[in-house]
């Protein structure tokens, strides 16, 4: 909304700077973050009240969490996303198609979410909406958004694969980039919600990521930067990293209501969401598989409960003690605090690979 500003840069030169991604980005990030401030402690006390027992603890986890989490609130992704929305409308251009595209996904994401918390915390049950559905309706909503980025880019590399550390190197999938686009998506999404098992554990990663992305989305999408690096210049993608700095920001504000211990849980509603938009910023941007670098903490927690899984309805055994990853190493005696702070590690290190690929080739 802001940007709008530039147009009376004749009559006050000092709306130019509202034409600097940079600025805009720095606004998203300070306003998401004074958003959740001053209206977490509202949003908290209000879901507390509605939910009375809270979200259910799943009974077969660790028996700490059944003393020390229940009563906790669900649904805090509400204060995420509405200081996204807010900050995002306010900074961002909004004649940039790839906001609108992120924006949209990010909201249904998260009413998806919601829907599912609401069930859980109406039935007091961990069990929320049905898994084929929910999954039928994420997968609808990123084939669309991917058909729309598709439409958007400039041919032959709207639809191809870049590989990361060749800068040459493009894989023309035609059609197939629709729902390969829509793998990543929906992929980053349910990653996100695998990991959001412990206080703080799943949003300082997607923090990370989210800045990582910032930079990324900024560089792709200026000339100048993208032919120093040499990497592929996607016009129009350099907006998302007002996006992405509301995301931070948001993800800033709400990290310290959910600081151990957590005084309220983003929930689906935050989880699915947020991983719907870095899926989706990643597909703009032409880094999809950077995003498996990037956001590898997520990937290891996806696999470790496919494997899990897998091995129990093939051979009846455990890999794992208890699956997602967190809550194995949980079981092995590590505390709470020890397991969030070396995931974090993690992501950050991850990122730092992940940001190596732009020069790297």
């Amino acid at each position: 909304m802001l940007y709008w500003l530039t147009e009376l840069t004749g009559e006050l030169s000092a709306f130019n700077i509202f034409r600097y991604i940079t600025f805009r980005t720095g606004g998203a990030l300070m306003t998401a973050l004074l958003f959740v401030f001053l209206f977490g402690p509202s949003i908290i006390r209000s879901l507390r009240l509605r939910q009375g027992k809270g979200q259910p603890i799943r009974a077969d986890g660790p028996e700490r969490h059944l003393l020390q989490k229940q009563g906790t609130p669900t649904m805090g992704g509400l204060m995420i996303l509405s200081g996204v929305t807010v900050a995002t409308l306010l900074w961002g251009n909004l004649h940039n198609p790839y906001v609108w595209v992120v924006l949209i996904v990010t909201l249904v994401y998260g009413s998806v979410g919601l829907y599912d918390d609401y069930l859980k915390v109406t039935r007091q049950t961990v069990e929320g909406s049905r898994g084929r559905i929910r999954l039928l309706i994420e997968t609808s909503v990123a084939l669309i958004a991917t058909y729309v980025i598709a439409s958007i880019g400039q041919p032959p590399l709207s639809t191809a694969l870049a590989i990361p550390f060749f800068k040459n190197v493009l894989f023309e999938l035609g059609w197939l980039f629709i729902p390969f686009g829509a793998f990543i998506i929906v992929g980053a999404s349910n990653a996100v919600n695998l990991t959001d098992g412990l206080d703080g554990l799943a949003i300082v990663p997607v923090m990370i990521a989210a800045a990582t992305f910032g930079f990324i989305s900024y560089f792709v999408g200026n000339a100048l930067f993208s032919e120093y690096l040499q990497i592929h210049f996607v016009s129009g993608t350099g907006e998302l990293a007002v996006v992405c700095g509301a995301l931070v920001g948001a993800g800033l504000g709400f990290l310290w209501f959910n600081a151990p211990p957590a005084q309220i849980f983003m929930g689906d509603t935050g989880s699915l969401a947020l991983g719907g938009a870095l899926g989706t910023i990643a597909v703009a941007t032409k880094h999809e598989l950077v995003l498996a670098i990037v956001g590898g903490l997520f990937v290891l927690e996806a696999i470790s409960v496919m494997v899990q899984v897998a091995s129990f309805r093939l051979f009846g055994k455990r890999v794992f003690r208890m699956a997602p990853l967190h809550h194995h190493y949980e079981q092995k005696g590590w505390a709470e605090s020890t397991v969030v702070i070396r995931f974090w590690i993690i992501a950050v290190v991850l990122a730092l690979l992940g940001l190596a690929t732009l020069k790297l080739r």
